[in-house]
């Protein structure tokens, strides 16, 4: 088992990347949306914006190259060499995209596409490190820094961003994201250029993932997950604008509840996994995720809900609950992921998330333009309900194999 202090330290090298890749998520996801639909873009326009996460979608595609890259046959780990050269992408995209301005969004969609590569291919290069660095933890700290970093950066790029646009401007707050993400890329940089030279006799491949049954299970449960939880998510941002808030109001519960409320579910997932398994942490999650879309589209449908209280706390519950059932979900798969070719294996399991939330982000934004906010949300409602036998099914295996580790 690995001293505690190195482990802590380790941990906190690897969270400043996931929480610096979350910047950029946070101001895709939340910031970008709540611009636009303020300057008065139309939902199925801003609904494009899905179409970011094609990078993450399609990153399996290469991330045998990455890390066979990263893991050459004799020699020091290269995470390091790739992390900086992602990070001086992003940084660029950042810089060129605040001088543009947020609209006409084509050009900013091109330039966010490029940042969406480079944090994907990163984000393989950080997987690997975190299961090969962390092999001996029983990966709870590795997942907790996934998750808490994911959070914490969708609070900064979502939440801070908007107010920092909101007070000094589009450039202002592309700037300080920025220089935010190289604050945080750092520590990992000191970190993975201090690994020693070593001799390796693996090839990662996509085949060697896919032969294992661990990992063709792992892929079952993401897409029901993703199902349930993420169909409507991108919705919530343009949802809250239009019932009356302004950017710097969106900015605030965002961050606030991705630093609160977030946290707390990932801290309060990581607890009840412990306690009560995989299993029921993730349908628990689904039913509460269900019941919030339901109370959204009882309040944007037939109007039984007053849509200005309903709006915010809908936001930060669902923060709260998806980060619940994140952590269980990615604990399994870094568990699940061979420390031989951990960036290969958990980009596996990744990218069904990303495919299915870039799909289903497409089609709620056109529905919810074309039907409105109650449909799209009536709709998600059903889809979490509906995938609750499935994943009870395919989580007993996994469940049985938790309670035994």
């Amino acid at each position: 088992m690995p001293d505690l202090r190195q482990t802590l330290g380790t941990v906190g090298t690897i969270g400043g990347v996931y929480v610096a890749q979350s910047v950029i998520g946070g101001v895709t996801w939340t910031g970008l949306p709540g611009v636009l639909r303020a300057q008065g873009l139309p939902l199925d326009r801003i609904g494009l914006i899905s179409l970011l996460v094609l990078p993450w979608a399609l990153k399996f595609l290469w991330a045998p190259a990455v890390e066979r890259y990263r893991l050459p046959a004799r020699g020091r780990d290269r995470s390091g060499r790739i992390v900086a050269l992602g990070a001086l992408a992003v940084i660029a995209v950042l810089l060129v995209t605040g001088l543009i301005g947020p609209a006409p969004v084509l050009p900013v969609l091109a330039l966010l596409m490029v940042a969406a590569f480079a944090t994907a291919t990163v984000d393989i290069a950080c997987d690997g490190f975190a299961v090969a660095a962390l092999a001996g933890t029983r990966y709870g700290w590795g997942n907790a820094a996934q998750v808490g970093g994911a959070y914490l950066g969708s609070a900064i790029g979502g939440g801070v961003f908007l107010i920092v646009v909101d007070r000094a401007g589009w450039l202002s707050g592309t700037s300080a994201m920025a220089a935010v993400i190289a604050a945080l890329c750092l520590p990992f940089l000191l970190l993975a250029w201090r690994g020693r030279p070593a001799e390796r006799s693996h090839q990662p491949s996509l085949r060697a993932a896919l032969a294992r049954p661990e990992v063709r299970r792992g892929l079952g449960i993401a897409a029901l997950y993703v199902i349930s939880q993420k169909t409507a998510m991108g919705l919530f941002g343009p949802f809250f604008i239009d019932a009356g808030y302004d950017l710097a109001q969106l900015g605030l519960l965002s961050g606030a509840g991705s630093l609160t409320l977030g946290l707390a579910g990932a801290l309060g997932g990581g607890g009840f996994v412990r306690r009560f398994g995989s299993r029921r942490v993730l349908v628990g999650a689904v039913i509460a995720q269900a019941a919030i879309l339901g109370l959204v589209a009882l309040s944007a449908g037939p109007g039984l809900l007053p849509v200005a209280g309903i709006a915010p706390l809908a936001m930060v519950t669902s923060t709260a609950v998806m980060a619940f059932g994140f952590v269980a979900l990615y604990g399994q798969f870094m568990a699940w992921s061979d420390p031989r070719q951990g960036g290969v294996d958990f980009t596996l399991f990744q990218c069904m998330d990303a495919a299915l939330s870039m799909l289903a982000g497409v089609a709620a934004g056109v529905v919810a333009e074309h039907f409105g906010y109650g449909t799209v949300f009536t709709i998600a409602c059903m889809l979490a309900l509906a995938t609750i036998p499935a994943i009870l099914g395919a989580t007993r295996a996994s469940d049985r194999t938790h309670s035994h580790a």
